[in-house]
């Protein structure tokens, strides 16, 4: 875990990468993270939810590393992040997809009507669904083995393995290639280009 929090006091972009393969364990599914997206801090990102400083609803971003960002999106959807850098600099990673690696049939209990299982968290908010997380998250302690947990990759990701591009559905800095995948995985979610509007899914 040591190890997982010096990742995490770093840089968003160098954290995201490390994040690939890591497993997050809550209400009895974990996942193994297959794609995720960084955010830069106060003033450097107008794409974070930071960039015009210290909100109610950004605050945990500008703690210390290794807390959950949660935030409700499109009036029906969560998403989650992992708080990362240095305290004060409100930079994160989200969590944009992942495999169900344990409690495929719990996960597939919350989702469904979703035919495939590469589908059940391949996408930000599908990933919340089929891990049973929710605004009472937000500002859970990730690291230190309660509830919801985030644990190192059992095997690290070949750097070789680790693509990036542009982020997803952003207008503010939507080209800065902050988004991390693990190339040719079938979770990794669609890609959606900055700007473009288009009526939410049910995840």
């Amino acid at each position: 875990m040591r190890d997982l929090a010096r990742l995490l006091a770093g840089s968003s972009d160098l954290a995201a990468r490390g994040l690939l393969g890591c497993r997050l364990t809550a209400n009895g599914v974990t996942v193994r993270l297959t794609e995720v997206e960084a955010y830069a801090g106060t003033g450097g990102d107008p794409a974070s939810h930071a960039h015009r400083g210290l909100t109610k609803r950004n605050a945990i971003m500008f703690g210390p590393p290794g807390y959950a960002y949660v935030y409700f999106t499109y009036g029906m959807h969560w998403c989650m992040n992992v708080v990362c850098g240095p305290e004060g600099v409100a930079s994160a990673v989200l969590l944009r997809a992942g495999e169900v690696v344990e409690g495929v049939e719990t996960a597939r209990a919350r989702r469904p009507r979703v035919p495939k299982d590469v589908d059940l968290a391949r996408g930000p908010a599908r990933l919340c669904s089929a891990l049973g997380i929710d605004g009472s998250v937000y500002g859970a302690a990730l690291l230190d083995g309660g509830p919801v947990r985030l644990a190192p990759a059992p095997v690290p990701v070949d750097p070789a393995a680790v693509c990036a591009g542009p982020r997803v559905g952003v207008t503010g800095a939507h080209d800065v290639p902050w988004r991390f995948w693990i190339d040719g995985d079938p979770t990794v979610s669609v890609y959606r280009p900055g700007g473009i509007r288009r009526r939410p899914r049910t995840p």
